[in-house]
């Protein structure tokens, strides 16, 4: 990873799944939603978005909508 900011590093590293595998309530798998929320949020309703994706119970419509990824903020300070 040589000539590599520490973004990137932190981003090789992690993938593209940087949530909770699953909910905290109810312990469903959110994590797969992830990524397809991320990119279609922009364009379109999150409320809608989660109802297509079948995120159905507010718990677990909790994870991704309150969700913020902080590796990028935290990562020079490692």
């Amino acid at each position: 990873m040589e000539g590599q900011g520490p973004e990137q590093s932190v981003k090789s590293l992690t993938g593209d799944h940087m949530i909770p595998v699953r909910c905290f309530t109810c312990g469903k798998v959110v994590s797969s939603a992830w990524k397809e929320y991320k990119e279609r949020i922009v364009e379109e309703d999150p409320k809608d978005v989660l109802d297509d994706l079948g995120i159905k119970r507010y718990c677990c419509r909790r994870m991704l909508l309150t969700h913020v990824e902080l590796v990028d903020v935290m990562a020079p300070y490692q």
